[in-house]
């Protein structure tokens, strides 16, 4: 056995080193307190507060603020009248009659209600043209059922059909608001823009006006008993409007 290395020996055995020492400065060495890698799809846990933000949790980065009274502080500090200026002065009858719906039933809010309002008549004027005493009957208090339907009934006896299509309606104010006890009645003023037409049996012409529009005023009152859990208001009276 040789006591020396030959020349090939050392080549390899100094390569060997150099390779080993490159390694071990870009990899480092181990110490046993290397962080494992992070998991993308693990949830984070929040966020530590930073100092300026004190201790009050719904002062952490991640709370946002949603809209409305609850949240807004505007909003809450805003007087309850003030919400529905345009829709009835403040101190007004109908401004304190609401007033007085909305702390019994906090959600109700009057402009959603004149929204809703102007639907109604819609319908029911469209309903009661087509003879669609279902539709009225979901709609209309029972006496005021029973006069639109003898109506109905009167002019299917006659053979005539109407048909009513509406242009427009531009106004429907809040005229009356009132409370008593639960029974809370609300009445408004509907000026549309209305093409209605009656016709008889051989589709002549016997009131109204298939091309003319015609202006229409009207005054509703619609009722519901507050806390129901039936969240419709039915229409419980009618006139025509000045």
């Amino acid at each position: 056995m040789q006591n020396s290395f030959d020349i090939t020996t050392l080549v390899f055995l100094a390569l060997a080193v150099f390779v080993a020492w490159k390694l071990r400065s870009v990899l480092g060495q181990k110490t046993g307190h290397e962080q494992p890698p992070k998991d993308p799809f693990v949830r984070r846990e929040t966020p530590p507060m930073r100092p300026d933000q004190g201790q009050a949790p719904d002062k952490r980065d991640n709370v946002i603020r949603l809209p409305g009274a609850a949240n807004d502080p505007a909003a809450a500090a805003t007087p309850v009248a003030e919400r529905w200026k345009d829709i009835a002065p403040p101190d007004s009858p109908v401004s304190n009659g609401i007033e007085a719906i909305v702390r019994q039933e906090p959600d109700f809010d009057p402009q959603a209600f004149v929204g809703g309002a102007k639907s109604a008549y819609e319908t029911i004027v469209t309903a009661f043209a087509r003879g669609d005493r279902k539709t009225l009957k979901t709609l209309l208090a029972k006496e005021v059922y029973e006069g639109f339907e003898q109506a109905i009934t009167e002019r299917e006896k006659r053979g005539e059909k109407a048909e009513s299509n509406f242009v427009s309606i531009d106004k429907a104010d809040l005229t009356a608001v009132e409370l008593k006890g639960k029974a809370a009645q609300v009445t408004v003023a509907f000026v549309s823009q209305l093409i209605s037409v009656t016709r008889d049996a051989q589709g002549n012409v016997v009131d109204g006006s298939a091309d003319q529009v015609s202006e229409v005023n009207d005054i509703w009152t619609f009722a519901r008993q507050l806390g129901s859990r039936d969240p419709n208001w039915l229409l419980v009276a009618t006139e025509a409007g000045a």
